[in-house]
C-alpha cells in the first residue's frame, strides 16, 4: 500500500545556480540563496528547475546543484529537484535525485518536440513510473495536457501529487481544476506568478513559485497573505507599487525571467553574481538601476522584519 503523498504548498522556493569567476557551481553562494528562503518562510525548495538554468546544467553540475539543496535543508522543507528535457536524461535525474535524498521532483517539458496527447502521456508516464516519490507535472510550452490525458494518468498514478501551470490557459485551468479537484494541489507556475495569483487563486490555485521571493520575499509573504485573507486593498497595493514596475523590466528582454532574479538577489546583498548562461543575457545597467530603485523604495515602504534579511540589506 502506497502512503498518501502531498504537495507543497504556499510560496514555493526556487532557487538560482550561482556561478564562481572560473564558471563553475558556486556551493556556498547556493547555500546561502537556500538558507534565505528557508528562514524567510518558503515552504519548500525546488532545486535545479527553471530558475536554476536547468537547461543549462551539465550532469555534475545537477548532482552537486542537489546535493547541496537535499544537505543545506536538512529536512527542514521538502526539496523537489527539477527532472525533463531528453527521456532518458530525465529518468537518469530521477533515478541520481531520488538516491541523493530528495522528497519528490517536478517534471519540465521534453526536449524541442511537440508531441501528440498519447506522446506526452506517455512522456509523463514513463519518467513518474522510475520512482515512488511524489511528482509534479508542468504545463508549459510543448508540454501541455488536456483533460483526458491528465485524468487518466492520475487515476493510473498515485505519485501525481501536483499540477503546475506555465501556459496561463484560463479556460483549460477552468476545465481541470473544476473537475479533477483536490486530488492533486494546483500550482501557479507563470513566469512571475505574483503578477497572476490573484486570477490563480480564484479558480482554487493556492500555491506558486516566487521568483521575488529570491530577493524580497517578506514582500511576497504580505501579498500572499493579503490574498489569503481576502485584504484587496493591501492586495491592490503592493500589485501596483511592487509587482507591475518589476514585472514591465521582465518583459523588456528575453531571458530576465531568469537574470532579473540573480539581480535583485546581488542588490539586495546575497552573493549571486548578475551572471547568467547563453541564451540568458545579463541584467542590462539601466534595467539593473531601475530594479534596484524598486527594491529600495519597496523596503522603505514594507521594511524587512527579520534578522537575516536585515543583514544581508
Amino acid at each position: 500500500m502506497i502512503k498518501k503523498r502531498k504537495a507543497p504548498t504556499g510560496i514555493l522556493g526556487f532557487p538560482t545556480a550561482p556561478y564562481t569567476e572560473s564558471g563553475e557551481i558556486d556551493e556556498k553562494a547556493l547555500a546561502k540563496n537556500i538558507n534565505f528562503l528557508i528562514k524567510e518562510g518558503l515552504s519548500s525548495i525546488f532545486i535545479a528547475c527553471g530558475s536554476g538554468e536547468f537547461h543549462a546544467l551539465n550532469k555534475a553540475e545537477y548532482q552537486t546543484m542537489v546535493e547541496v539543496a537535499v544537505s543545506i535543508t536538512n529536512g527542514r522543507v521538502p526539496v523537489y529537484s527539477g527532472v525533463g528535457g531528453n527521456i532518458a536524461d530525465a529518468i537518469e535525474q530521477v533515478r541520481l535525485s531520488e538516491n541523493l535524498g530528495v522528497n519528490g521532483f517536478l517534471i519540465l517539458p521534453p526536449y524541442l518536440i511537440e508531441g501528440e496527447q498519447e506522446g506526452l502521456y506517455n512522456y509523463y508516464k514513463t519518467i513518474i513510473q522510475k520512482s515512488s516519490l511524489p511528482a509534479i507535472l508542468y504545463q508549459r510550452d510543448n508540454a501541455v495536457l488536456q483533460l483526458p490525458s491528465l485524468q487518466k494518468l492520475i487515476e493510473e498514478l498515485p505519485q501525481i501529487v501536483g499540477v503546475k501551470d506555465g501556459c496561463g490557459n484560463m479556460e483549460l485551468n477552468l476545465e481541470l481544476t473544476k473537475t479533477i479537484g483536490d486530488r492533486v494541489e494546483w500550482l501557479n507556475g507563470m513566469p512571475f506568478a505574483e503578477i497572476t495569483m490573484p486570477a490563480y487563486h480564484s479558480i482554487g490555485f493556492n500555491s506558486y513559485s516566487s521568483a521575488m521571493s529570491n530577493y524580497i520575499p517578506h514582500v511576497s509573504r504580505l501579498y500572499y497573505d493579503a490574498l489569503n485573507e481576502g485584504n484587496e486593498e493591501l492586495v491592490k497595493e503592493i500589485y501596483v507599487n511592487v509587482l507591475l514596475p518589476i514585472n514591465q523590466i521582465r518583459k523588456a528582454r528575453k531571458g530576465y525571467a531568469v537574470s532579473l532574479i540573480k539581480a535583485g538577489m546581488e542588490i539586495v546583498g546575497l552573493p549571486v553574481a548578475n551572471t547568467v548562461r547563453p541564451p540568458c543575457i545579463p541584467v542590462e545597467k539601466e534595467h539593473y538601476v531601475q530594479l534596484k530603485t524598486i527594491i529600495e523604495r519597496t523596503l522603505e515602504r514594507y521594511p524587512a522584519q527579520q534578522s537575516e534579511s536585515k543583514e544581508l540589506i
